[in-house]
């Protein structure tokens, strides 16, 4: 938790509406928001994370709890938005832009290639978990929540929670294995 004993008096001042104790919350989750959309497949990450921070900020003064279970109820907002992007993608057909047709690279093109093969990959071995285990494992990794929390805000027990994340590292563990490290080398390369 990044605020610690200030949290508090951020909170205080964010549901006053002041504009440095908004910046600061956003900034302290904002990351790990667009991260967790973005490892869960959402078509616009940037996007889900905004609608999402205005859930929140609007909400704020009905909020009550420490930073944990602060970050717990940030994380249940995005989850719900991110099925409600689900459910409107659903409802409309997919169109090429003109800026996905015709994408022109732009910054650091080499940390772009990177960052996307990297990102691909990410995606690629999650693919290969259940939809419930890749949440879980999302959710305590990524969200740094607790078990509780994310039985919460996926509505199960929190056993169940704790088999799932257990199944889902079991699973990526197998993944590793069979693909070798992530170096590159085989496994059992002990170079």
């Amino acid at each position: 938790m990044a605020l610690g004993p200030a949290f508090d008096d951020v909170l205080a001042a964010a549901r006053t509406g002041a504009a440095w104790a908004l910046q600061r919350l956003y900034e302290d989750l904002a990351g790990t928001v667009t991260g967790y959309l973005r490892l869960r497949g959402a078509t616009d990450a940037d996007d889900v994370a905004s609608e999402a921070f205005l859930s929140i900020f609007r909400a704020l003064h009905g909020f009550e709890g420490d930073e944990a279970a602060f970050r717990s109820w940030v994380f249940t907002i995005v989850h719900h938005r991110l099925i409600d992007e689900r459910r409107r993608a659903e409802r409309r057909p997919r169109t090429e832009s003109v800026d996905e047709a015709g994408e022109i690279a732009s910054g650091d093109v080499e940390r772009e290639a990177l960052d996307r093969l990297g990102g691909s990959w990410v995606q690629e071995v999650l693919g290969t978990l259940s939809a419930d285990q890749r949440e879980v494992l999302l959710l305590r990794i990524v969200a740094d929540l607790s078990v509780e929390d994310v039985a919460g805000i996926l509505g199960k027990r929190a056993g169940a929670v704790r088999a799932l994340q257990y199944r889902g590292i079991q699973s990526l563990r197998r993944q590793l294995e069979q693909r070798g490290s992530l170096s590159g080398r085989p496994a059992g390369d002990g170079r």
